[in-house]
């Protein structure tokens, strides 16, 4: 008889690249153009085997898909078919993972699947809370050295990309960084400001980078009937001093900022 399927890895990412290296509880999609029945879904066990029709018992945890494709055509040449050729993809990457941590309603351990993106994977973290702050940390480890990724960032064997959140849900594609196994998502919290005197509900409110004085009473409930709009100041820490600032609605707040707004003369 003789066999014809294509040895060929359908990879089009960098994680299902022919050189993806297998890995225990990975399903691969192995496919035969000719031979129907060789065709479908290969569970890795935990010992990094799987059984294949006529062979038996492969070794695959350990080797990239194209050495898999090279030993499975070995394996089926020896007495099966004249000139086997197959396509070994990944059907689910259970293998490889990324963590998510931070202001994040569920954060945890999850799996990389196919080509994954960062907006992906903090919907499946069940999205920020409302105490994140505007940006995400995408923390990677150098090349070759994926034990060096840290579940928080700091270290210098790893590489911190900073995507701007508020441009990703506005549909900035360029923001929507493709992950890697291994990596971790790190959403800070937001830093905070005070709002006292003649606002609605004073008290500690996050920011985001660019928030306004004008942004900031708004989070406080707005000004009440007595306050000033026109002496409004802010007491600000400036090189180990405290200083009092006076601002205009428009002017961008600073983290640990007390805006304080006074009562009108009359």
């Amino acid at each position: 008889a003789f066999l014809i399927l294509v040895l060929s890895c359908p990879a089009l990412t960098d994680a299902q690249s022919a050189d993806y290296v297998i890995g225990s509880q990975d399903i691969l999609m192995i496919t035969s153009f000719d031979q129907e029945s060789l065709s479908g879904k290969y569970p890795i066990d935990s010992d990094g085997t799987f059984t294949f029709p006529l062979v038996g018992r492969v070794k695959a945890g350990g080797l990239t898909l194209r050495q898999l494709e090279t030993e499975l055509r070995r394996l089926l040449q020896d007495g099966f078919f004249k000139n086997p050729q197959l396509s070994v993809g990944v059907d689910l990457y259970r293998s490889q993972k990324i963590h998510v941590v931070g202001e994040i309603r569920s954060p945890g351990t999850y799996p990389l699947t196919g080509d994954m993106s960062l907006i992906e994977a903090i919907a499946r973290a069940g999205s920020t809370l409302s105490t994140a702050s505007g940006d995400a940390l995408i923390v990677r480890a150098k090349a070759g050295d994926i034990s060096a990724v840290p579940q928080l960032p700091g270290t210098e064997n790893v590489d911190v990309k900073t995507v701007d959140l508020k441009q990703l849900q506005s549909g900035a594609l360029s923001q929507n960084v493709a992950l890697r196994d291994g990596d971790t998502i790190f959403v800070p919290r937001a830093e905070s400001i005070y709002v006292f005197g003649q606002v609605k509900n004073p008290g500690s409110y996050a920011i985001q980078r660019s928030t306004t004085v004008l942004q900031a009473l708004s989070l406080a409930g707005g000004i009440t009937e007595r306050g000033a709009t026109t002496r409004i100041k802010i007491v600000r820490i400036e090189n180990g001093k405290t200083v009092e600032v006076r601002v205009k609605l428009i002017e961008i707040v600073r983290a640990g900022d007390t805006i304080i707004v006074p009562d009108r003369f009359f």
